[in-house]
């Protein structure tokens, strides 16, 4: 769909004047997050599965709130896709039309879908075209009903969430030693010897940069396999189902980097099985089983509601990751990643407790 025939679809769904009331409130994202100026703006969506339609709700605010501010813009719809699925041909030529040095906004239900000349990282493709973007993918987990909790961490003070970001950022990236800890029985450690974390913030303002909104996250790879202890998941867990609130808490044990044991309730055999299930399919099994990550949520409008690109972001939250690092510092190649969110961490870098 392009322009008009996805405003019509808006429309038709009953959400047009739902886009057009948070549109206001969107602006900001342009001038704080993105600095746009004159550049063009894509601005790609799905249109949303049963009554989840957050990815064409999101992408028509953006889009109405471009057109109020004067930019360039466009806005296409596709169906949504699922892992392995090809994006529409009218999704890769716009984007593979887009000159050099614009911006791209995506909001999706699941993912994109694979396109021969993005290649497997859409972070990478932008950063050589050096366009600016925001991604906001795995919108179906959020039900109707969630709606207001998952827009409320898009409305922050995005300077200073982003100063708390620098800080944070500063003390994992010249840190040697992080050690995790919680009430619930989390107990870990990672070497994190010369990495360089990385900040999820909305500040998106040099060529190629970009990353996910809402914001709120500081995560960090590991050195090598370098991790040790126990983490106690009681927030919500990701599997290749999607991701679900925890009512069990799952007992993870991690050893030299790769997980030997997963106890618990219905959630640790959902996410044991994901691990066999993408085992059997992987050219190499036991990447599939590395913790690869760790990150910290600092978005204090954020809750834990059972969808990741949310849970992840909550203040007063920690998540690990399972299986691929390598676009954040890592050399692990696997073919999921799949985030575990706990609750109350005490996060020390050194010996040193960090606040936040």
């Amino acid at each position: 769909m392009d322009t008009t025939e996805a405003l019509q679809f808006l429309r038709s769904k009953g959400i047009y004047e739902q886009a057009k009331e948070l549109s206001p409130a969107f602006r900001k994202i342009f001038s704080s997050c993105l600095q746009a100026k004159d550049e063009k703006i894509l601005i790609i969506g799905d249109t949303g599965k049963e009554d989840r339609l957050l990815a064409p709700l999101l992408s028509g605010a953006y889009y109405l709130a471009a057109h109020d501010l004067r930019h360039d813009a466009k806005l296409i719809l596709q169906q949504p896709k699922e892992k392995g699925e090809e994006a529409e041909p009218h999704v890769n030529e716009a984007i593979n039309t887009l000159r050099e040095g614009n911006i791209i906004i995506t909001n999706f239900s699941e993912r994109l879908g694979s396109m021969e000349s993005v290649g497997k990282s859409f972070r990478k493709f932008c950063a050589k075209a050096k366009h600016r973007f925001i991604s906001s993918p795995g919108l179906a987990s959020i039900p109707k009903s969630l709606l207001s909790e998952a827009l409320e961490p898009f409305h922050v003070d995005y300077r200073m969430l982003q100063m708390t970001h620098e800080k944070i950022l500063r003390q994992l990236s010249e840190g040697s030693q992080l050690r995790v800890t919680s009430d619930a029985g989390t107990d870990i450690t990672f070497s994190i010897d010369g990495q360089q974390g990385m900040a999820s913030d909305g500040k998106y303002h040099e060529p190629g940069s970009g990353g996910n909104l809402p914001p709120g996250e500081v995560y960090i790879a590991p050195k090598g396999k370098e991790v040790n202890g126990t983490i106690v998941v009681d927030g919500s867990s990701r599997t290749k189902d999607g991701t679900t609130l925890v009512s069990t808490p799952i007992r993870i044990e991690v050893a030299s980097g790769f997980i030997e044991s997963i106890e618990g309730g219905r959630e640790a055999k959902a996410l044991q099985e994901t691990l066999e299930w993408a085992a059997k399919r992987s050219k190499y099994p036991n990447t599939v089983r590395r913790l690869s990550g760790f990150g910290i949520g600092l978005n204090p409008k954020a809750k834990v509601i059972g969808a990741g690109i949310i849970d992840q972001k909550a203040l007063g939250t920690a998540h690990v990751g399972i299986g691929s690092n390598y676009w954040f510092g890592g050399n692990v190649y696997a073919i999921i990643h799949l985030d575990q969110v706990f609750r109350n961490p005490t996060v020390s870098v050194d010996g040193k407790k960090i606040e936040f």
